[in-house]
């Protein structure tokens, strides 16, 4: 029996047609398919080997529909993806921050790789806490942080390089 899955992944995309994507892999349309169909390059760097010598990451061609039903920008994002996007061990931050260079990352336990990945250095005194929000600030502090309810309905979420 199937089960039904929900995914979250952070990818590139380029739109393309399909047509265009073929090309661009060195192959030749088949008979029964339209290479008018938008869609988009889409290139995964979480898993899968490197498929083509000018990306680091498995590409692959998603028809237009299938993949606005499952993405987003990264910028504009909903907090619950904000939240997955943290999960992933990036950085989120508020498109309307007053402090320059403020974001969240997750610290606590099992997150000392995702404090490093963050870019900075977890506080000894927080490993072996339960995972938790931390903020790191103007002040270039990284201190815990609790969402208001403007945080949570927000629509303006975006990743942090």
């Amino acid at each position: 029996m199937s089960k039904q899955f929900i995914g979250t992944k952070i990818i590139w995309a380029l739109a393309m047609t399909r047509l265009a994507y073929n090309e661009y892999r060195g192959w030749a349309l088949p008979a029964d398919e339209n290479g008018n169909d938008a869609g988009y390059l889409v290139e995964y760097l979480d898993g899968g080997a490197p498929n083509h010598p000018d990306h680091a990451g498995y590409i692959s061609w998603s028809p237009k529909e299938q993949f606005d039903n499952a993405y987003r920008p990264t910028s504009g994002m909903s907090f619950g993806l904000a939240i997955e996007a943290l999960k992933l061990g990036k950085r989120v931050a508020r498109a309307g921050w007053n402090g320059k260079g403020m974001w969240l990352a997750i610290a606590g336990v099992e997150s000392e790789w995702r404090a490093s990945i963050a870019g900075c250095d977890m506080p000894q005194d927080w490993q072996g806490y339960s995972p938790f929000i931390a903020m790191y600030t103007a002040d270039k502090l990284l201190v815990p942080w609790l969402a208001s309810q403007t945080d949570v309905l927000a629509d303006d979420w975006q990743l942090i390089d």
